[in-house]
């Protein structure tokens, strides 16, 4: 073994770390508090004096958000974290399940398969003293002493399938530690994203109650959510990739029940090849969360309706002007 690193433990590690940082959010509570109710009372003294300036009725619903969020403030880690994990949680417990099928089966067909390559190498007595010590020894007994040249043969092939083993071993667990690396690397940032975003969400939530800063709320729950989906993408990933290696061990299963004399080496070529692709095809998964939620859209869906808003509003200032300057010369013109 390349080295022995039980990655499970270290994301249940991962999983802990985020448990443990949770009460930070309370500290920033506080000064979210401070930011809020200050953005609170200029939002609703706009409002108020924005209606009484236009002798108009003071609208009472909309003066209600900034007390709706400064409530979320408070009991941040129970309503707005507490709310949104328990939604999610049940989405990483079903893509776990999966990986954890596949991932048995995958060990299941994999022992399955080095056994039928063991008794196959056995049946053949050319092969049997390669993976076996006491038919080897029992082959070099056989020999007389006139068959040097044959025994020395027998330990130099011997020798070469080990080198051959051995080297194949190595890069198989060198990729698998590749990739098991690459997860954990996934998951690392995936649970410093969300700490951060976790802490400093109170601080965004009262930032959201100033006026201009209104979709901070939105932005600061697509990117929860888009990040906390990393390690559902992530676990469905690597499924896909568990089923592929059991597809290819159920075929060579299949070859070596059929085929006494099947060759596997392109086999296990192509499933260092598939280890290469998962490596790679794991630093793709903040994208893929991307294409599941947008972090961006309501912020870009609203900033295009202003702009509309805008377009429509100088139109219509325009013809409205063209209007009131023809009615007033036609009106001079009726005194000449």
């Amino acid at each position: 073994m390349l080295c022995a690193i039980d990655f499970s433990n270290l994301h249940t590690i991962l999983r802990s770390l985020y448990d443990e940082m949770m009460p930070l959010c309370s500290d920033m509570a506080g000064v979210a508090q401070g930011i809020a109710g200050l953005g609170a009372l200029f939002y609703v003294a706009y409002r108020v004096w924005q209606s009484l300036a236009r002798a108009e009725l003071v609208d009472v619903f909309p003066l209600l958000r900034p007390f709706a969020v400064g409530f979320c403030i408070m009991f941040f880690p129970t309503v707005v974290l507490g709310t949104i994990n328990s939604i999610m949680s049940p989405i990483v417990q079903g893509t776990a399940s999966m990986l954890d099928g596949q991932t048995l089966d995958m060990q299941k067909y994999r022992e399955e398969k080095d056994r039928l390559e063991y008794e196959a190498m056995m049946r053949d007595p050319s092969t049997a003293y390669l993976v076996d010590d006491a038919e080897f020894d029992r082959q070099i007994d056989e020999l007389g002493v006139t068959e040097v040249g044959t025994a020395a043969g027998m330990y130099i092939e011997r020798g070469m399938y080990k080198v051959k083993k051995a080297i194949q071993n190595f890069f198989r667990e060198l990729l698998e530690l590749l990739f098991q690396a690459a997860s954990l690397t996934i998951d690392t940032i995936r649970t410093f994203f969300l700490i951060v975003l976790a802490i400093l969400g109170p601080v965004s939530f009262a930032i959201s109650v100033w006026d201009g800063f209104q979709t901070t709320l939105v932005q600061w729950i697509c990117r929860y959510v888009q990040t906390y989906l990393w390690l559902p993408v992530a676990d469905l990933f690597s499924t896909i990739l568990a089923k592929i290696q059991v597809l290819m061990l159920q075929n060579d299963i299949s070859e070596l029940t059929n085929n006494p004399n099947a060759n596997l080496d392109s086999s296990n070529t192509t499933y260092l090849i598939f280890m290469i692709i998962g490596i790679i095809g794991y630093f793709t998964i903040p994208t893929v969360a991307g294409w599941i939620i947008q972090a961006g859209g309501m912020g870009s869906y609203g900033r295009a309706v202003n702009n509309t808003a805008q377009q429509a509003g100088s139109v219509a200032g325009s013809l409205g002007g063209a209007a009131a300057g023809n009615a007033v010369g036609r009106f001079k013109r009726l005194f000449k």
